[in-house]
């Protein structure tokens, strides 16, 4: 147990030295490329910022490909700043296209960062069905009954045709009048035609008058 806790705090002193010395490089490097006072101290943690923002985008799983753009543009902004302030470089006379790269970090930075918060991540991938179906999937659907045909319909006799008696008492008439003159009994289409009634009225008052 006392083993565990010696490792972990030495990493953790490790990393503090670490970092130390590449935040006074950073501030170092910027002060010698014209970015004096409170701007040069800013620029040590915009390149230490930018790093943890891509490895968490790294951690996380999502989008990967641009957290692994971001993370090594940081580690190489930090790691050129280290070997620069080593003594292969005049600090007293910059050359004008690294004044021109520490100029243009912030912006470099904004974009990187706003890119690996709000960047949108790639997509999952989807499920792969299962192989071994359980039982229950396997097991037929049951089968359905047969249907019966449906009965046909009974058929019903049509209803009896009811006829008011006055218009049987008119039909009689009718009738007489038609043998009177005709010498003949009334059939059935012209007492339709003289009362001018439907067929089937007619065939009832017909039966009727019989």
């Amino acid at each position: 147990m006392a083993r565990s806790t010696v490792r972990v705090d030495a990493v953790l002193v490790q990393a503090v030295i670490a970092g130390a010395l590449s935040f006074a490089h950073l501030h170092d490097l910027a002060a010698a490329a014209g970015q004096g006072g409170w701007k040069a101290w800013a620029y040590p943690v915009s390149v230490d910022l930018l790093l943890v923002a891509a490895w968490r985008r790294l951690r996380s799983g999502g989008a990967k490909t641009a957290a692994w753009c971001w993370f090594l543009v940081a580690l190489i902004a930090s790691l050129g700043a280290n070997v620069a302030t080593a003594g292969l470089l005049d600090l007293g006379a910059v050359p004008a296209w690294l004044r021109i790269l520490v100029a243009g970090w912030p912006a470099v930075a904004f974009l990187g960062g706003t890119l690996l918060v709000h960047g949108s991540p790639e997509p999952e991938a989807a499920p792969v069905p299962d192989k071994n179906p359980t039982a229950q999937d396997e097991a037929p659907a049951p089968a359905s009954a047969p249907q019966l045909p449906a009965a046909a319909p009974e058929s019903t006799p049509p209803p009896a045709t009811t006829v008011p008696p006055a218009l049987v008492a008119h039909a009689r008439k009718v009738a007489d009048d038609h043998r009177a003159r005709t010498g003949a009994p009334i059939d059935t289409p012209t007492l339709r035609a003289r009362l001018g009634v439907p067929l089937p009225l007619a065939e009832a008052i017909a039966a009727q008058l019989a």
